[in-house]
């Protein structure tokens, strides 16, 4: 696997060629490899890549391994949604057949057949898919209400599973997105649709993408700042 040395720390990346895609994407995972996906790229070129963030990659790194970390989820723990983090109730409840979650107005309530704590590994499916069906219910309809305030218009949208990537804006003009979007708050959100809605008139991040980003959300910036905090960064 190609390396790069940054300071003390050696990073090791694999390249995914991915010709679909117009630009690279880096993707920080527990326990993996740095992942580059993207066109293709020549060794010194993806090493460009690994140098220009490679401090990010570091600083990912360390977040995912902290998030590793954690207890187990009991009642107390917290869970994210809509940009806020929500106190978690885990019962136990022998007569259950499976693990069930429900979302009330102020906290997640999970019934757990085998215990009153849950690993985060045992949960992720079932708070995918509540993302999942809070995507479809609420981010859809929020594409059409900034189709209409922008004028940019798309050919429709889908909730789409990616790896290392937010959203996506395809030839068509469809624009899909990730459920995990639905942890981010709502003007996040937003800047993810305005963000996706501009590259149906500009395909790449050229100088005009972002002119056009600016018009429709002059605070994009701060928007785009809390995406790059996380495992995920769109070049």
């Amino acid at each position: 696997m190609p390396q790069f040395q940054y300071g003390q720390t050696v990073i090791e990346w694999r390249f995914q060629l991915a010709p679909e895609l117009k630009r690279h994407y880096i993707t920080v995972e527990r326990g993996e490899l740095v992942l580059l996906r993207g066109p293709d790229a020549s060794l010194e070129e993806q090493t460009q890549l690994i140098r220009q963030r490679a401090r990010w990659i570091c600083e990912k790194r360390q977040q995912v391994n902290q998030i590793a970390t954690e207890a187990l989820i009991v009642t107390g723990s917290r869970l994210r949604y809509a940009g806020r983090s929500y106190y978690a109730e885990v019962h136990h409840q022998p007569d259950v057949k499976s693990v069930t979650l429900r979302f009330t107005a102020s906290r997640f309530v999970i019934q757990n057949p085998t215990g009153a704590s849950i690993t985060p590994e045992q949960l992720a499916p079932f708070l995918t898919r509540f993302y999942m069906e809070r995507a479809h219910s609420k981010l859809l309809p929020r594409l059409r209400y900034w189709e209409k305030k922008t004028g940019l218009v798309s050919h429709g949208g889908r909730i789409k599973f990616f790896q290392g990537r937010w959203a996506s804006c395809d030839a068509n003009n469809i624009i899909e997105f990730h459920p995990r979007i639905m942890e981010f708050s709502a003007a996040v959100q937003d800047y993810i649709i305005v963000h996706e809605l501009c590259h149906t008139v500009e395909k790449s991040h050229s100088k005009a993408f972002w002119v056009l980003v600016s018009l429709h959300m002059p605070s994009w910036k701060l928007h785009h700042e809390e995406l790059e905090r996380t495992g995920i960064e769109d070049f």
